[in-house]
């Protein structure tokens, strides 16, 4: 394997836990907004407030300066939250433009309903060295070593193809994808699906209604999936079902967390405060329903959870409305 340089911008928890995982055989520079969180993160060898208890591996340097993390990167991974995809792109552009790029962003952008790879599109060019890194993966474990498997999808098969064999790790997997719209609306909405288990879960409606929800969702994903342009297909592997269930099931997921308090009865500003972490699902699924309006796709637990977060519809009435449509063909 072929040892690069890599700049991780973003040193949330799943920024910190990829650049932990990469730093095993790369040199790794984690880049952050915040001076004094990657002074302490420096200091103490721990990204306490978003990934705590993973003692950081001796190698990996952080870097507050942006010119100076780009500058000496053979590869850019942008994992900021989505809000931060476009901003942090046109940084890099107008100092690296040629830099090859990953991220690890999910969601669509708030008030253009644009995936991330259209916004890369737009800054970078259709024909930018670039990818995405998706897939049911829990920064927590992926920052322990704990075995996990993940997607890197592109429009250019050997772009793919490259950086998979550069960057597969012994437990850290990578697959090779060429379905960029199939692997970000997978990443995207599973988020929404998750806000909908939790509160399923949350109101003891057990596990047969959680797998339902689960399965009609992801019959909602592979929907607009199509709708855009990707695979149906896609959506059977890791960037589909893999990171829908993951999502939908495990305690680790901030979307599921967000969906179990609002059947508890809080008000969604205390629960995202209390978080500390963003949930993507929270604006995407705005952005889905608008989507699927547009393009004339029926996304009814969508549709449902964006009443539930934005339109003031209540936790239980929420889910009995889902369980209650019409019978009909699968």
């Amino acid at each position: 394997m072929s040892r690069c340089r890599i700049t991780v911008f973003g040193a949330g928890a799943w920024g910190t836990a990829l650049a932990q995982a990469f730093a095993n055989t790369h040199e790794v520079v984690l880049w952050g907004r915040d001076r004094t969180q990657l002074d302490e993160l420096a200091r103490l060898r721990e990204n306490r407030r978003y990934l705590p208890g993973v003692r950081l591996h001796d190698t990996l340097a952080v870097e507050a300066d942006f010119r100076t993390a780009a500058e000496q990167a053979d590869l850019h991974l942008v994992v900021t939250p989505l809000s931060g995809l476009r901003d942090t792109v046109r940084e890099l552009r107008r100092i690296r433009p040629d830099t090859p790029l990953l991220w690890a962003c999910k969601g669509f952008e708030a008030g253009t309903g644009r995936l991330p790879h259209e916004i890369i599109a737009e800054e970078l060019g259709l024909d930018a060295p670039s990818g995405v890194l998706t897939g049911p993966s829990f920064a927590a474990e992926v920052g322990r070593g704990l075995p996990a498997a993940i997607t890197l999808a592109a429009r250019d098969p050997a772009f793919a193809r490259h950086w998979v064999a550069v960057l597969h790790q012994p437990r850290l997997r990578i697959y090779a994808n060429t379905d960029l719209v199939g692997c970000e609306v997978g990443g995207a909405v599973k988020n929404v699906m998750a806000i909908a288990a939790g509160v399923s879960d949350g109101m003891g409606f057990g596990l047969n209604a959680r797998a339902a929800l689960i399965t009609r969702g992801l019959a909602e994903i592979a929907r607009l999936a199509r709708a855009l342009g990707g695979r149906s297909e896609t959506l059977m592997g890791l960037a589909g079902m893999g990171d829908l269930i993951l999502t939908c099931t495990g305690d680790l997921s901030r979307n599921r967390r967000v969906g179990l308090a609002l059947a508890e009865g809080k008000s969604l500003a205390d629960i995202l405060r209390e978080l500390g972490h963003v949930a993507e699902g929270v604006s995407t699924a705005r952005e889905v329903v608008q989507l699927a309006h547009r393009h004339g796709v029926e996304m009814p637990v969508c549709e449902a959870v964006d009443a539930l977060l934005h339109h003031g519809l209540n936790a239980r009435t929420a889910v009995e409305r889902l369980l209650a449509r019409d019978p009909r063909e699968e």
